[in-house]
């Protein structure tokens, strides 16, 4: 049994979404999605030479309960695109409050992300880093085309938590969840 996925051709619809003929103002398009708070994740796989590779992400998002099945999104001129879609397995680490360098550090690409990063290789190698809020160990189950993104669709293997703070991102910065008084 192979626990590669499958590539799946990019649809005529996809090229028809990214074609760039949309009357929105895209600058704008993007700060009005900006007001939408995220958590945030640095997805992780390892590399076919045996590297570790992740990057962060905001776009992770649940899909179903049962199958246990979650999302991400990955634009499709990253580097990191061909890693993952090669890759039989990824983790979303969930970051702590308390990681916001380590988000900053993912975002860049001019780095070696893991220098004097604390990890451990979880299911298909995929790094876990430590500190994290969750980890989710995914099979890569699919993926999809959508617009200017390929949308990546994990088998939730594996998962663990803690009760820590998480780091949020709105309105392009970091930030954290204010509890209401009396809560």
């Amino acid at each position: 049994m192979n626990d590669k996925p499958t590539h799946v051709p990019e649809p005529e619809t996809a090229n028809e979404l990214s074609s760039g003929s949309s009357a929105l103002d895209p600058r704008d398009f993007r700060n009005a999605l900006g007001t939408f708070a995220t958590g945030v994740t640095i997805i992780t796989a390892m590399a076919d030479d045996g590297k570790p590779y992740g990057l962060t992400c905001n776009s992770f998002a649940s899909v179903s309960i049962n199958p246990p099945l979650v999302l991400w999104s990955l634009g499709m001129y990253s580097q990191g695109l061909p890693i993952f879609q090669n890759a039989s397995h990824f983790t979303v680490n969930v970051l702590g409050a308390s990681q916001e360098a380590l988000a900053t550090t993912f975002a860049k690409s001019t780095v070696d992300r893991f220098a004097g990063v604390d990890w451990k290789p979880g299911l298909g190698k995929a790094p876990l880093l430590a500190g994290s809020v969750a980890h989710f160990q995914c099979r890569a189950a699919n993926r999809y085309y959508g617009g200017d993104h390929v949308i990546f669709l994990g088998a939730v293997e594996a998962y663990a938590y803690n009760k820590q703070e998480p780091l949020l991102f709105l309105g392009g910065g970091f930030g954290r969840f204010a509890v209401p008084a009396g809560s």
